[in-house]
């Protein structure tokens, strides 16, 4: 991927991008690449405030990932607006990642990997299930979700797609020079980072990020799992 590409990153919540791949997106965009974001969820559950609502929540949620993405250069943030934990694998589900992609026009598709093994939350196994099989096969062929043709939308095939959070990486990306804007993007994220030092939550993912870099020889690095297309 020496050449300028389309990224369309498809994640369940608020913040999951930038914890899985900030880095990347902040090194793809100095480089040219035009990257878009799609959340399935505004992640509306996300909170122990007694006093929070889910409506408030899911406001707040959407406004700190709109700034997130702004400080990593993303040029569009799409809300889906399904309930935080409740996500599911329907038709309807898939027909909206397919117009997403029909519209973006992705080389890249990024997502959670559904497969992981251990620990997953369901909203990240679902979302990655959904996004995988929007963008292979359904979003190449007019004969599904033809009513897209009436919107002008085309059928599109991305050409891989790159899994992340993977207990199976097969592909680094060196973002040891993008350590600082990764950072400063989940710094948005204040209503799920508020609660702890951030000089803690920066020491952590910097921790992370060098033991992933070290297995490909980088000084810090985020991993997925590469699918090709043909």
């Amino acid at each position: 991927m020496s050449e300028p590409q389309r990224a369309l990153v498809i994640v369940a919540h608020p913040d999951d991008a930038e914890f899985l791949c900030a880095g990347s997106v902040a090194r793809w965009v100095s480089e040219g690449w035009e990257v878009g974001y799609v959340l399935v969820t505004s992640g509306d559950k996300g909170s122990h405030d007694e006093k929070m609502t889910s409506e408030r929540l899911a406001e707040i949620r959407e406004k700190e990932q709109r700034a997130a993405a702004k400080v990593l250069g993303v040029s569009t943030c799409v809300f889906l607006g399904y309930p935080d934990g409740f996500v599911e694998d329907t038709a309807e589900l898939r027909g909206k990642l397919v117009r997403e992609i029909r519209r973006f026009k992705p080389d890249v598709v990024v997502t959670w990997d559904p497969y992981r093994l251990g620990h997953n939350h369901r909203d990240h196994r679902l979302t990655g299930q959904a996004a995988l099989d929007a963008a292979y096969p359904l979003s190449r062929s007019r004969l599904y979700y033809p009513e897209h043709l009436a919107e002008g939308l085309e059928p599109h095939r991305a050409k891989e797609a790159l899994l992340a959070g993977s207990d199976r990486a097969n592909y680094h990306v060196d973002v040891s020079d993008f350590f600082p804007k990764k950072m400063k993007a989940l710094r948005c994220h204040k209503s799920q980072l508020g609660r702890y030092p951030f000089s803690e939550v920066r020491k952590r993912v910097r921790q992370r990020m060098a033991e992933v870099g070290k297995e490909a020889g980088f000084k810090l690095a985020e991993a997925f799992h590469r699918l090709e297309w043909r």
